[in-house]
């Protein structure tokens, strides 16, 4: 499953913008100054790149007759329903300490949604009727996470859920009733099951177990048949069960078995066989399968190359992107849900210099109606542009990125923020991305590369990182930053680096391994010590621990490698400014990751400005907090990069 090649991806979101909260310092000293750079002419005020949005999160209901969206409620994002008959708008929710990650429609009158506290990711499931009469925590359990399984779209009292309350290790099927929050087990987790997969009817049909770094596919022919074994591989072959034929009999995958490529497939579990090629690429990874649940039938497939790619398998459902991509020129766009009819839906554009809009579509008269842009405020053309890029590392292997150059400026001796991922087993994409435009904005060229060990390039890329931390993958990060300087476009004396959660390992990996390189750097809730993450992996990734330790390394095996390429075993060779930020209640990388990198810098007298957000986990949600961190970040490039 995807979700096994992502370890500390962060959560919050580059396209959608996110929540708000209070600031807190860690003591002692040095306590963040709050004054902000004077402006300088051209540039777009902060707060602009990272205020909550105006409208996001578009959807339609069941019957075509309602939309819903995400909109700012005494600044937290909150749900709000429009009429489109009467144009009545009602705000449903009415959350104030934390923003709504996501929600759905069950039925016409109700959606539901989840909330974690504090970014501690124990999320809860939520309803609210459309009415405005409120919301009610189905899931009131403590330090317990759900997950939506299958929204069962012909059942408008009940949802299926996944849910770790009985052992926090593993995820049980129940089925949730969305008025009175009844709950029924459907599937007990044996301990050792990862992932679930229902069929058009909403049963349980097919399990993912991870056993002893084999991953077991199940399967069962209907609810009271028991799940038998199918399917056993290495970690290292993926097979993504994305949906159930029309016949509920056979379903498709996404599944690199037997080649390097990921590709989809349709897969008979009676014998055990990859039946059908429904599409491939040379390239990349294949993943995304589009569908027609009224006509039954798959209508195309979707891939990402430098960009987002579709090919269509249909006339019809082909017919309805190219209308919407001459009505919507230069953008990408996306439709996002339909109505069950299949009559109306909700078109996304999204560029890279835009966060685009959302709009109504009605099919059988070709006609869009917009609901709003997402971020009026935010001119696309005072935006830069993400270039697609290419080179080669030292050790022969092309590598892919995005440069982003600040608008006007010629690529010449420019100061460059290298900005590596997260994940690592993620990848960067081409599009709008905030953090990328307030920086070049502020005159400052941005590089992201899609080091080894990046997903989306096939298995044998994927495999490259293996065991790489702090090498090879950190060669690729600077080869990118020695490509740069060698075209000229860097000025070597004014490179900085800055990533979130892996990016911000390879942050501090960067300013202690090539120590010379770096004029500062930013470290957002990354890990310092590899012995130290490994051992507080949240309790539900347990099964795939012994992944990890291939993957990383194992704390016993690998001792001498782990110590090698952990920077808190280091930091006496770090010798440029550093900036830390942390949530305190990270589940991923726990708070300690920062303390010891902090700690080990000052016990040798070195000054290392240190932000924690008592309400924040695995990346800042709440707007206030992304505030502060993003002034700071301004006065720390101002004070080291710019000057």
């Amino acid at each position: 499953m995807k979700t096994l090649r992502i370890l500390i991806l962060a959560l919050f979101s580059t396209t959608v913008l996110l929540g708000m909260t209070a600031c807190s310092t860690h003591a002692p000293a040095p306590v963040i100054q709050k004054t902000k750079p004077a402006a300088k002419t051209g540039q777009i005020p902060l707060r602009d790149f990272f205020k909550n949005p105006v409208a996001a999160g578009f959807t339609i209901s069941p019957d075509g007759n309602k939309i819903a969206w995400l909109a700012p409620w005494k600044d937290r994002l909150n749900v709000f329903v429009e009429d489109l008959a009467s144009g009545k708008t009602t705000r449903v929710t009415g959350t104030t300490k934390r923003d709504i990650y996501g929600y759905l429609w069950i039925g016409n009158e109700r959606i539901v949604f989840g909330q974690d506290s504090g970014g501690d990711e124990n999320v809860h499931t939520f309803a609210a009727a459309i009415d405005g009469s409120g919301e009610v925590d189905l899931t009131p359990f403590e330090n317990t996470r759900t997950n939506l399984l299958d929204d069962l779209e012909d059942d408008e009292d009940n949802i299926l859920i996944t849910m770790n309350r009985d052992d926090p290790r593993v995820f049980d099927v129940y089925k949730l009733n969305v008025a009175n929050g009844e709950l029924k087990l459907e599937a007990r987790n044996p301990g050792d099951v990862t992932g679930w997969i229902t069929d058009h009817n909403g049963t349980v049909r097919v399990a993912i177990a991870n056993r002893n770094g084999q991953n077991v596919i199940l399967y069962r022919e209907d609810s009271q048949a028991l799940f038998r074994p199918i399917l056993t591989m290495d970690f290292r072959t993926s097979f993504e069960p994305l949906v159930f034929d029309f016949d509920n009999e056979k379903f498709y995958v996404s599944t690199n078995l037997g080649r390097d490529k990921m590709a989809v497939y349709l897969f008979n579990p009676k014998s055990k066989e990859l039946e059908q090629l429904v599409f491939e690429h040379p390239d990349v990874d294949v993943d995304q399968l589009l569908y027609s649940k009224k006509r039954k039938l798959i209508t195309g497939a979707g891939f990402y190359t430098d960009k987002h790619h579709y090919v269509f398998f249909d006339e019809h459902r082909e017919e309805i992107q190219n209308d919407l991509e001459k009505m919507l020129p230069g953008y990408e766009v996306v439709l996002t849900s339909t109505n069950r009819a299949e009559t109306k839906g909700i078109v996304r554009t999204y560029s890279d210099r835009s966060l685009g809009a959302g709009y109504i579509y009605d099919m059988e008269s070709k006609t869009l109606k917009k609901i709003a842009d997402v971020s009026p405020w935010l001119d696309e053309e005072q935006m830069a542009e993400m270039k697609p890029v290419s080179f080669t590392s030292r050790d022969g292997l092309t590598l892919h990125g995005y440069l982003s150059l600040p608008k006007g400026e010629k690529a010449e001796n420019l100061p460059v923020l290298i900005n590596p991922h997260g994940g690592p087993w993620a990848r960067d994409h081409w599009g709008f991305n905030p953090e990328v435009q307030f920086l070049t904005n502020r005159g400052i060229a941005v590089m992201q590369v899609n080091f080894r060990g990046s997903t989306g390039y096939g298995r044998e890329f994927w495999e490259k990182g293996f065991k790489q931390w702090g090498l090879n993958m950190q060669n690729d990060i600077t080869d990118a930053v020695n490509w740069l300087i060698r075209k000229g476009i860097a000025d070597p004396d004014r490179v900085a680096i800055y990533g979130a959660s892996y990016g911000g390992y390879a942050t501090l990996a960067g300013l202690t391994f090539t120590p010379d390189l770096y004029a500062c750097g930013i470290d957002y809730v990354g890990p310092s010590n590899l012995f130290t993450l490994l051992e507080s992996l949240p309790p539900y990734w347990e099964n795939e621990k012994q992944e990890f330790y291939i993957k990383v390394g194992d704390p016993v095996r690998d001792y001498k490698l782990l110590r090698k390429v952990s920077p808190v075993f280091h930091a006496d060779k770090i010798k440029s400014p550093l900036f830390v930020a942390q949530g305190a209640n990270d589940p991923r990388v726990k708070k300690a990751e920062s303390d010891q990198i902090v700690k080990a810098l000052r016990d040798r007298g070195v000054a290392v400005e240190y932000m924690v957000k008592k309400n924040e986990g695995h990346g800042f949600q709440n707007q206030e907090n992304r505030f502060d961190f993003y002034e700071a970040m301004e006065r720390f490039l101002d004070k080291h990069l710019l000057q």
